[in-house]
């Protein structure tokens, strides 16, 4: 997870990534990426593209997958690109959105920057994403999931995965369909992401929900949460939030016998929960809008090969985002133009079909359950 790059990206991949970018947006008259034919205009070197997210911090692992993502991509984009390669620049937001303006205008600053993979939360996204849009300067976010973000009128702001409304009812249905909950209790911790979508999983649930809570983030002491869980008769708990409060919670909720299921998202799906909860977190169900790391073999082996372990949650997304703007660069994008292309890019990806509709929402929009089993993430199938 937080390896370093060291090894070449197999060819199967590279063609996977660069092959098709010649018709993208519909022109047969531009130039293919990695083709032979397909030399970047002398404009286009030495250019940048930015990976903005949490780097170090409590929520890094979540940043480190992406940005593990985006490197792969670009080791693929200049290797068919040797005398033109393509440099990456990191906005590390620690995930607190008091950080992001400043980091967005660095990134604005820099004319080099033609586009950004990011930012990774949604909170940061919300007061970052505003000085993009006044700039021209195009995001990609492979992870930030509240609607709203897509509700501002932003012309730069695109998502490569599905939103909270898709993940909120799939959540829902699986704990009342799935899980055949009674009596759900759902808990969120005050952020942009996980009150968001602790919401809509409300709202789904209806009446059937026994009680509420809200945590804050950087909490470790849920005793007060724990007795409303346990005097409600709760058989499963939602939490909306990230991993290094649902690790203590569920430790505190097993400490005092609770023995229902603990249902959180992709904010948890990362490896400090499993390290941080133990034994608690057997069980756990996490939703997710992305897809699991055996949906792509090719790109799961190269990924395997880099950093010797499997894909993790949303390095595929990462991948495909930085895919995507460094394909315009290769046909001779800039960040002037690299907006339009975005908007009608229309190519298979490694974790989808990779098409934005006119809010910049991706297209292609899928929902996987995964459980905690014998201390690892399995994927428990998509939910339909």
């Amino acid at each position: 997870m937080r390896s370093h790059l060291k090894l070449a990206m197999p060819l199967a991949v590279a063609a996977l990534a660069l092959g098709a970018c010649g018709t993208t947006g519909g022109s047969s008259s531009t130039p293919a990426a990695g083709g032979s034919g397909g030399a970047s205009s002398a404009a286009a070197c030495d250019l940048k593209i930015g990976m903005f997210g949490a780097l170090t911090g409590p929520n890094a692992n979540l940043g480190i997958y992406i940005q593990n993502g985006v490197n792969l991509a670009l080791d693929d984009y200049n290797a068919k690109h040797p005398d033109c390669k393509v440099a990456l620049a990191n906005y590390d937001s620690q995930g607190d959105p008091t950080q992001a303006p400043a980091l967005a205008k660095n990134a604005i600053d820099d004319k080099k920057v033609v586009g950004i993979v990011g930012p990774a939360f949604s909170g940061e996204s919300k007061a970052a994403d505003p000085l993009f849009n006044e700039a021209g300067l195009v995001t990609i976010t492979p992870s930030a999931t509240n609607p709203a973000l897509a509700d501002n009128g932003w012309k730069t702001f695109f998502r490569a995965l599905g939103n909270d409304s898709t993940q909120g009812p799939a959540a829902a249905k699986y704990i009342k369909d799935t899980l055949k909950s009674s009596k759900p209790f759902v808990i969120d911790d005050a952020s942009e992401y996980g009150k968001g979508l602790a919401d809509i999983v409300r709202q789904d649930l209806g009446s059937a929900v026994v009680g509420n809570d809200t945590i804050q983030q950087k909490q470790t002491d849920f005793g007060a949460t724990v007795t409303k869980v346990t005097s409600s008769g709760a058989d499963a708990v939602f939490f909306g939030g990230y991993s290094p409060e649902a690790a203590p919670m569920i430790k505190q909720l097993r400490d005092a016998g609770w023995k229902g299921t603990f249902v959180v998202a992709d904010g948890v799906k990362d490896q400090s929960y499993l390290d941080n909860a133990g034994d608690a977190a057997e069980g756990t169900i996490i939703t997710c809008p992305c897809v699991p790391a055996d949906v792509a073999p090719e790109f799961q082996a190269a990924y395997k090969k880099k950093f010797n372990e499997d894909p993790n949650t949303y390095s595929g997304e990462g991948y495909d985002s930085a895919t995507i703007l460094l394909n315009g660069i290769g046909a001779g994008k800039t960040r002037e133009t690299m907006v339009d292309w975005v908007k009608s890019y229309d190519e298979k990806g490694v974790t989808k079909q990779l098409k934005f509709d006119d809010k910049g929402e991706s297209a292609d929009v899928k929902v996987f359950a995964y459980k905690v089993e014998s201390g690892k993430i399995v994927s428990a199938g998509e939910i339909k």
